[in-house]
């Protein structure tokens, strides 16, 4: 009967783990006040012993210097494996390394940029495929000079999501703030788009409008809606009532021999270079 073997831990080497100063002696990459206080001693195997200095340079917050001996058997004297700077557990890290496609952001593109596309992105089908989207069935081999590719399904479905969540949508602040009655769906401003998305967005073609030209939900909503009226007065101008200032009027006492005349009262009450009463 075989019994199993089990893994034995690596005992730690008495003269191994004794040269610590030879392990600090082997840190030449920096000046000597850049290594720190002794730390721990770890068995790494049987004669093979892992010694860990506290790190001071600048920048390397909680890293450490690792310098790894050996000896031989039956041998007093300790050499020099390798020594190497590593993190450790609250040292200060970069953040994970991503693929360039997955760090792009919308505006991120500028001119003279190429941002070339997968051959298998699953937002784009090829053109010959027939599509489940009428607008893309009429225009797809028009002259016979067919784009190869266009919008599969899940490519509209994420591009209409994201227009829907975004700031043209029925949730960004200036939809909030428009009346309930100004959406873009009945603005005469609003151009519904082709295809499977007509019944969702168009775009917005109104001038004064801060979405002209960007496409918009049609629950989306501004002030500058088409319907949108000014209120006007009833009232002809030639009708308006007289409004007459008194405020510059002074209540005066007239005496039997007449010191004030009418005439004086009155002008006293009218506005400076007017020719008439204020």
């Amino acid at each position: 009967m075989t019994r199993p073997v089990s893994a034995r831990a690596a005992r730690l080497d008495q003269v191994c783990a004794a040269a610590v100063e030879v392990a600090r002696d082997a840190i030449t990459e920096v000046e000597p006040s850049d290594v720190g206080d002794h730390l721990q001693a770890v068995a790494e195997a049987d004669r093979l012993v892992t010694h860990y200095f506290e790190c001071r340079l600048s920048g390397y917050r909680g890293w450490r210097w690792a310098v790894t001996v050996t000896r031989v058997p039956r041998s007093r004297n300790v050499t020099i494996c390798e020594t190497v700077l590593l993190p450790g557990p609250d040292a200060l890290l970069a953040p994970g390394w991503l693929p360039w496609q997955e760090r792009l952001k919308p505006g991120d593109l500028g001119p003279g940029d190429l941002l070339p596309t997968s051959p298998d992105d699953e937002r784009l089908a090829p053109g010959y495929v027939l599509s489940d989207d009428p607008a893309v069935e009429e225009t797809a081999w028009e002259l016979g000079l067919g784009r190869p590719r266009v919008l599969s399904r899940e490519g509209r479905a994420e591009a209409a999501q994201r227009w829907y969540d975004g700031d043209h949508g029925p949730a960004a602040s200036i939809s909030m703030a428009a009346p309930a009655a100004a959406r873009c769906g009945t603005c005469g401003f609003y151009l519904p788009l082709a295809g499977s998305l007509r019944q969702s967005f168009g775009a917005c073609g109104n001038f004064y409008a801060p979405d002209d030209g960007r496409v918009v939900s049609a629950d989306h909503g501004c002030g500058a809606h088409s319907e949108t009226l000014v209120e006007t007065s009833d009232t002809p101008v030639d009708e308006l009532p007289t409004v007459y200032d008194d405020s510059a009027v002074e209540a005066m006492s007239v005496s039997e021999a007449g010191s004030v005349s009418v005439s004086e009262a009155v002008s006293a009450s009218w506005a400076p270079g007017s020719t008439e009463p204020a």
